[in-house]
């Protein structure tokens, strides 16, 4: 029976493919170990290779790390050159150092003190209003800061909905809203008021818990929790 290449099984059976709709946790190692790879020879696709290469490393992906180039390149693997054997033992190689090293850990603003520490130096030397969401996860740990609008001396428009789309896209499920007064006044406007109470209403709407409107100044801060105003 002629076995089929990758590009023509169905769209849900295809490594790359499945990755991006399921997730790297639902690829076999072969599957996984196939995308490094690409393609396999012209009677072996890149899964049934790396299957067969699995196999005599007793499906152990430290056994594989172990290989040298020579023994993965030898005629018993047909379609493994030289550069998707060096690709091969590069992977496995990062990964033997990635559980070398510790998480990385996050940032925790869960106070406005924290916020105020993390944005000051970034917008202390600002001479116009920039507005940064911080995407957060359910422990206050920062997954993302971004810059979501900049304006004038006297304020800058602020999108609800771009903070929520980047929450979403980004699964935080914590935010806070931050921006600074050039004037150095940290006395909130009518429109920072409205604003914020826009942006709660958002989140609430969303099931995303607003932390904070942080309003940053050379020195101080205002902070919309803190008093209350959230």
């Amino acid at each position: 029976m002629e076995t089929l290449s990758i590009t023509q099984w169905a769209e849900e059976d295809r490594p790359r493919e499945k990755m991006m709709s399921l997730g790297a946790a639902a690829l076999s190692n072969a599957e996984l170990l196939a995308i490094l790879i690409g393609s396999g020879s012209p009677g072996e696709s890149a899964v049934e290779l790396m299957k067969r290469v699995l196999n005599d490393c007793n499906n152990n992906l430290n056994t594989l790390g172990k290989m040298s180039i020579n023994e993965l390149t030898s005629s018993r693997y047909r379609g493994l050159g030289p550069a998707k054997a060096v690709t091969i033992l590069a992977a496995c190689e990062l990964g033997k150092r990635r559980q070398l090293e510790k998480a990385e850990e996050r940032p925790r603003m869960d106070s406005a003190d924290a916020i105020y520490e993390y944005m000051h130096p970034r917008m202390q030397d600002l001479a116009m209003e920039q507005a940064w969401a911080l995407l957060l996860n359910q422990n206050f740990g920062l997954i993302r800061a971004m810059q979501i609008s900049q304006g004038g001396i006297s304020g800058t428009a602020v999108d609800v909905r771009v903070v929520l789309k980047e929450a979403l896209l980004n699964n935080a499920t914590v935010v806070a809203l931050c921006h600074n007064h050039p004037s150095n006044n940290t006395t909130p406007s009518g429109d920072d008021n409205r604003l914020t109470q826009r942006l709660q209403k958002a989140c609430e709407a969303m099931s995303i818990y607003l932390l904070d409107h942080v309003i940053v100044t050379d020195g101080k801060y205002y902070s919309y929790r803190e008093n209350g105003k959230i």
